[in-house]
């Protein structure tokens, strides 16, 4: 697909077609990640989107225990006084 840089104010950018937009569900934000001559744009990531839902499960589920104890069982404390 070929596009023009186009004047938009006191910059130049690009205009994506409607159909563009929705096929790829372009909303908000997008990251443009340069990489070898080429523009890649991606829809934006949400880092840790739903994990608050899921810890939630987990915890309703009782898969939230410990793995590893946190301390061991010959902790002398009394040296950090």
């Amino acid at each position: 697909m070929e596009i023009s840089v186009v004047k938009i104010g006191n910059f130049k950018g690009i205009r994506l077609s409607k159909t563009l937009i929705a096929r790829y569900n372009i909303k908000g934000t997008i990251d443009l990640i340069l990489e070898k001559e080429q523009i890649v744009l991606r829809q934006k990531a949400t880092p840790r989107k739903g994990w608050e839902k899921a810890f939630k499960e987990m915890n309703e589920n009782g898969d939230d225990s410990l793995l590893i104890s946190d301390g061991f069982e010959d902790d002398n404390l009394d040296e950090w006084e």
